[in-house]
């Protein structure tokens, strides 16, 4: 990574990425505050030379040394989804109304978003970053509004990371859909990141100063969700899923072209 100003990061929420995003940044020659909601976590950040933080952002409050945790970063990376599948559902939009003032008066100057491109419709369209966003979950409508709610601030400059679904060495959406049966959307291409181009392009963004943007981050791999899961299953001899032919597909195809020429970004991990 280039030369850095200020060789201070601060990353917003250290798990499934945030935390290999953090051992990453810290080869790299940073110093990481990393935050986590969770006690036991603390002394897995320390052990990996990570600044811990124990932080916890609600629709009403902040708890935690925020202050203390943005201090002497002029990066933050917020990286914390929103939790919307379960009977305790939040209001995202609202935590990071309420995170707002805090990275105002702290010397941050430049904010890396990660989102997602469930922001997108699910309309059988090709999809790149001048697309017009029309979520049709919660989650992407949450996420929607955060976004505006960061780049439209002008006390500093934040770039959106739109990923796709992630997967990893341990993470692999195959394990939870082999032996279903009656699963929709066969023909739905399929929009997939894998974890080590995440932080390739986060990384990217740092070195490059790109700030003030938004860009789609899929993978350029786009097989049907019935071709790749299939194969997918027989690669890790898992039961194989099954799909619902009889109702017409719906889904969409998330270019990243705009990531690969800004960036001059090439894909690690191409065939997932």
């Amino acid at each position: 990574m280039a030369s850095k100003n200020n060789n201070q990061i601060s990353i917003l929420g250290c798990g499934w990425l945030g935390l290999p995003l953090a051992k990453s940044v810290l080869e790299n020659g940073f110093s990481v505050n990393g935050s986590t909601t969770s006690t036991e976590k603390i002394s897995v950040l320390e052990r990996y030379g990570i600044h811990p933080f124990q932080i916890e952002l609600s629709e009403h409050e902040i708890k935690g040394e925020i202050d203390s945790f943005l201090a002497t970063s002029e990066i933050l990376i917020i990286d914390i989804p929103p939790k919307l599948r379960s009977a305790g559902s939040e209001n995202f939009i609202k935590k990071i109304q309420n995170l707002i003032p805090f990275i105002e008066k702290s010397k941050i100057e430049k904010v890396v978003f990660v989102s997602s491109t469930s922001v997108y419709a699910e309309d059988n369209s090709t999809i790149t970053e001048t697309t017009n966003p029309n979520p049709d979950t919660e989650s992407g409508k949450q996420l929607l509004e955060a976004e505006k709610l960061l780049q439209s601030n002008a006390n500093f400059k934040t770039t959106v990371v739109r990923f796709g679904g992630l997967i990893g060495e341990d993470r692999h959406p195959i394990r939870f859909l082999s032996g279903r049966k009656n699963l929709e959307n066969p023909e739905a291409p399929i929009n997939l990141i894998h974890q080590i181009d995440c932080i390739r392009i986060i990384e990217k963004i740092i070195e490059l100063d790109s700030w003030s943007q938004t860009f789609n981050a899929v993978t350029p791999f786009h097989p049907t969700r019935r071709e790749y899961y299939t194969q997918k299953a027989v690669e890790l001899n898992l039961p194989l899923p099954e799909f619902d032919q009889t109702k017409i597909s719906i889904g969409k195809t998330i270019l990243s072209d705009k990531l690969e020429n800004t960036l001059e970004y090439k894909f690690q991990n191409t065939t997932l």
